[in-house]
């Protein structure tokens, strides 16, 4: 036991040599700074002005201060914002035709730029039923209320090209100058919400 413990001693005391010594030695890591840089420094153009992509680049906020929805909104964000500044719906969010029940020889127009568009209905006159979605497509652009019988029909007013399809790679630009022509320069409504004699449709998520 008294030489185990003299061992221990001595193993703690003996100092132990590193495997293989490593030198101390530093790199500089340098940057690209044309890489990196800034090609075009954007620009707030008006409603108008916006014909390409690099119109909706943001001109961003001075330093040392936050910035506001106008000077860092881009893409289609930006687009809707300028739009709305000189009071234009570029989506076109107003409430779908209410004085009547749309029928298959005149139904109601549902404008769209996906494949695929929803549709609200709640009956004619307004709140006969709950909310009925109907979906409209591109395939199938008709579509009836099973509830009231209202006929809804999709306009599609998007690019013809198709997204999904891996031989065509249709560009922003193309989509921002269908949406600026289909998109009027009327105020917007202050209420979305229809008489109660009236019958009630609405696209998206918002119900009449």
């Amino acid at each position: 036991m008294f030489l185990q413990r003299t061992a221990f001693a001595l193993a703690r005391r003996t100092p132990v040599r590193a495997v293989a010594a490593r030198p101390f030695s530093s790199s500089v890591i340098r940057s690209n700074k044309a890489k990196y840089a800034v090609e075009k420094d954007g620009k707030i153009l008006s409603f108008e002005e916006i014909k390409t992509e690099e119109d909706l680049v943001p001109p961003g906020a001075k330093a040392g201060t936050v910035p506001s929805d106008i000077e860092q909104a881009t893409g289609l964000e930006r687009l809707e914002l300028v739009g709305k500044m000189q009071g234009i719906d570029i989506f076109d969010m107003r409430p779908l035709d209410a004085s009547r029940k749309g029928t298959l020889e005149n139904p109601i127009i549902v404008n769209g730029a996906g494949d695929e568009q929803y549709a609200g209905c709640t009956g004619f006159p307004a709140d006969s039923h709950t909310v009925n979605w109907l979906t409209v497509s591109r395939d199938r652009p008709i579509e009836r209320c099973g509830e009231c019988g209202n006929v809804v029909k999709l306009n599609y007013v998007g690019p013809l090209e198709d997204a999904h399809d891996p031989l065509q790679f249709p560009l922003l630009t193309q989509s921002l100058q269908t949406i600026t022509a289909t998109a009027t320069a009327t105020p917007l409504p202050r209420s979305p919400r229809l008489s109660p004699t009236t019958s009630s449709l609405s696209t998206g998520t918002e119900e009449l």
